[in-house]
């Protein structure tokens, strides 16, 4: 080391540099080049002070961006070159807790390859211990408390190091330098089998402790019996995917009756013998963030086991993994996950089988993660509960995710992703520095906090119609103002009166922002991709508060500078019963049917079998008066009524199935057929008229075409209108948005079509194109409104 360096560089990097092993890596680095100084933590960031000659300082300021640590992301260096102070070695600091709190925090990261080796090592102390992790994998978000990312602001801290955790703990060579949630068999977390009745007046009732309650919870899922298990970011109801009548089991006590269950499979060869697998897909399957990926099963799946179970579902065969009926029903389509932590590992390997793993909750509520909650709130569902003593700081649901294009595409935006931040680009941003928080739509709810050009997007919370997911929601908001240390300035709200997050925004006092739901969706997309305007936004969902005080759900706008024009959208028809409306699909059709035909429609028996006698008059009666029959520009609507209209879907179990039905029609069938849906010019802007593709539905019927083709060439229709659409404001650059483009079938051929015609698609990728998305859309708008007053203010002077 030498002892009289020439030149000190000053270095402030702000980014993911905290829980990755940063620091380490900086010593290890400082000492390879021989420099002198010192490397520590703060809320902002890594501050590093490094003196040596100035060739050696050069090179370890280049290594130091090319080589960081895997899960490091570094955002900006400032570099400062100073004369040298005289450190004499190279040392790693304590952290500092002052100053702004603007660090980035990692979300949970898998389980490494080095850890899982260590877990499987009979020779190793960690060997089948479940909450193994070092610097390059394990829980981040989901234990921190505050920042500085130290032990002592996290859920570790009730866990004093044994000698040889603390050893390693302090050693800059070791992989564990540093790493927060280090701990052994010896001196960490352990497990615990429960029985669902446990109580805690005085001993708690356990049945096993350790990897004994491990095997015991396999052996209960082996028998048909569901099991809660506490994981990283909360509890998971598993059961045996094999076993038909322990799902449905499942299902009769969650109330969840058609919705599709997530699954956890012990490997990526167990995947690949149930669904295809692309490439993109298996590294999206085994990233660090391991979300659920959805998979096209395969035709005739690569087992031939021959298994039937007996009428206690037991007599499965080992080696078997066909899939329950029960699991997705009806659905070409699989929601797979690999083990993402230790306990996932070592619970498959015993089981060697794929497991339904569904967020531990009931319907409408957000997921437990306390095992005392979750005894009472899924004590009616679960037969037993694997839990821990390893504290959950906030919840955190499976990340959702599939490949479009070859690209990933988040549509639930959780575990894994959740909070690293969107960066907003200098033309979004501009002068505006105010601290926003937007508290996002309704359903599939997620919040957003814009510091400086960061946008930190929390985890999904889901939808806010419950006092527990009210509760879930606020709970968030304050937990995300504390961790950044910061208060908002201007909330961003969305324009529905009665939504719960903007009744919340009300409540604080702080100027708020009232947004547009659509207007949300398309700048959420123009800004995730940095695209540059004009552009022309697409955002197609279920429903949306208008400016007009209507439903909105199929609209176009032309995007320029600041400015954000609707110029056109579906044309409007009623929804009969309101939001009866939004589940069954039959509404739809009957608002459809009685704005083309009137009261004629009610003489048409052939196409109102889907009514009772008795319902038809209070319907008749509803639409002439129009009393609870709002008009809706709704695209999600649309595929509803036609779901219905060619015999699909009647009443839906869960948000969105008509239209996943109406898709998976649509993509059994091959053809370029397509129905009208003509662009007419009505003042003052112009409409996507969907009545002679109506009209065309409907002869087809007569004609016996299958509902695969009519589905297709409905879906072939809609990306026809928005080629039409663009040609005719002579916009090239779309973004599609809303929860209509969770359609991998309209995804797909709207981006080829467009780039068929020279035209430049974009989509949703980090930022979910549903509901979960609305929070940094709020975000944009703020900004750009904030921005508008300010020149305008400044032009004014």
């Amino acid at each position: 080391m030498k002892t009289n360096p020439s030149t000190r560089l000053k270095l402030a990097i702000r980014g993911a540099v905290q829980g990755v092993g940063f620091r380490p890596f900086v010593h290890r680095l400082a000492t390879e080049h021989r420099l002198a100084g010192w490397v520590n933590n703060s809320p902002q960031g890594v501050f590093i002070e490094a003196e040596g000659s100035r060739p050696e300082l050069e090179k370890f300021l280049r290594r130091l961006e090319k080589e960081k640590p895997p899960r490091s992301s570094i955002q900006n260096v400032e570099a400062l070159w100073l004369d040298a102070a005289g450190y004499r070695n190279f040392e790693i600091r304590e952290s500092e807790t002052a100053g702004n709190k603007t660090a980035l925090v990692l979300p949970d990261i898998a389980t490494c390859s080095d850890c899982l080796r260590e877990i499987f090592d009979p020779q190793n102390r960690r060997y089948l211990y479940p909450f193994t992790n070092c610097t390059h994998c394990g829980p981040r978000f989901s234990i921190i408390e505050s920042l500085p990312y130290d032990r002592a602001n996290t859920a570790m801290k009730r866990f004093v190091m044994c000698p040889e955790c603390g050893r390693e703990y302090h050693d800059p060579k070791d992989r564990r330098f540093h790493a927060q949630p280090n701990a052994c068999p010896v001196c960490g977390p352990h497990l615990e089998l429960w029985e669902r009745n446990a109580n805690f007046s005085g001993k708690q009732n356990f049945i096993a402790r350790g990897h004994t309650a491990l095997l015991v919870a396999a052996r209960a899922i082996r028998r048909g019996q569901i099991v809660a298990v506490k994981g990283i970011g909360g509890f998971h109801l598993m059961v045996d995917a094999r076993n038909e009548k322990a799902v449905q089991r499942l299902r009769l006590r969650k109330h969840r009756e058609e919705k599709p269950f997530a699954l956890l499979f012990p490997s990526l060869d167990s995947v690949k013998a149930v669904c295809d697998v692309s490439l993109p897909e298996e590294k999206l399957l085994l990233s660090p963030e391991a979300p659920i990926v959805l998979l096209k099963r395969k035709k005739h799946p690569e087992c031939n086991c021959g298994c039937e179970p007996d009428e206690l579902g037991v007599a499965i065969g080992s080696d078997c993994i066909c899939i329950a009926p029960a699991v997705a029903p009806a659905n070409p389509n699989l929601g797979i996950m690999l083990p993402s932590n230790p306990l996932h590992h070592l619970l498959m390997v015993e089981l060697k089988f794929p497991v339904v793993a569904t967020s531990g909750n009931l319907s409408d509520e957000p997921i437990c993660i306390d095992e005392r909650d979750a005894l009472e709130r899924l004590g009616g569902i679960a037969d037993l509960f694997l839990v821990h003593d390893r504290p959950i700081v906030r919840q955190m649901d499976d990340s959702i995710a599939r490949v479009i294009d070859g690209q990933p595409q988040i549509l639930r935006r959780a575990r894994g992703y959740a909070p690293l931040p969107v960066l907003l680009s200098s033309n979004v941003q501009g002068q505006a520095s105010k601290v926003i928080l937007a508290v996002g739509a309704h359903l599939k709810n997620s919040v957003a906090l814009a510091i400086g050009e960061n946008v930190f997007i929390s985890q999904h919370i889901g939808d806010l119609e419950t006092d527990t997911a009210n509760a879930a929601f606020r709970k968030i908001v304050s937990d995300f103002e504390k961790l950044y240390d910061v208060r908002p300035e201007v909330v961003a709200a969305d324009l529905h009166p009665d939504y719960l997050s903007t009744r919340f925004a009300a409540e604080g006092g702080k100027e708020v922002v009232g947004v547009q739901h659509h207007v949300a969706h398309v700048l959420s997309c123009i800004a995730e991709n940095d695209i540059e305007l004009p552009a022309l936004g697409v955002a197609w969902d279920g429903t949306g508060y208008g400016t007009d005080r209507k439903i909105w759900g199929g609209e176009f706008f032309s995007i320029a500078g600041n400015s954000c024009e609707r110029i056109v959208h579906f044309r409007e028809f009623f929804l009969p019963g309101g939001d009866s409306a939004a589940r069954e699909p039959r509404r739809a059709a009957m608002g459809l049917l009685y704005e083309i035909f009137g009261d004629e429609i009610f003489g048409c028996r052939d196409l109102l079998q889907n009514f009772s006698p008795a319902e038809l008059p209070v319907i008749q009666q509803m639409l002439a008066r129009q009393i609870n029959s709002p008009r809706a520009t709704s695209a999600g609507r649309l595929f509803d009524a036609v779901a219905s209209l060619i015999g699909l879907r009647q009443q839906m179990r869960f948000e969105g199935q008509a239209a996943m039905e109406l898709e998976f029609a649509a993509g059994r069938i091959k053809t370029e057929g397509c129905y009208s849906f003509p662009l007419v010019s009505r003042h003052p802007s112009f409409i996507l008229d969907w009545q002679p593709m109506i009209l065309e539905i409907l002869r087809d019927l007569d004609l016996e075409m299958s509902a695969g083709e009519i589905a297709a060439k409905f879906h072939n229709a809609l990306v026809e209108a928005i080629v039409a659409v663009a040609k005719k404001f002579k916009l090239r650059r779309i973004a599609l948005s809303g929860g209509c483009f969770q359609n991998r079938y309209l995804l797909e051929r709207a981006i080829t079509r467009l780039r068929e015609e020279q035209l430049q698609p974009f989509w949703h990728q980090r930022v979910p194109p549903n509901d979960g998305g609305i929070a940094f859309g709020q975000i944009v708008a703020a900004r750009r409104k904030i921005e508008t007053v300010r020149r305008a203010a400044h032009a004014g002077n």
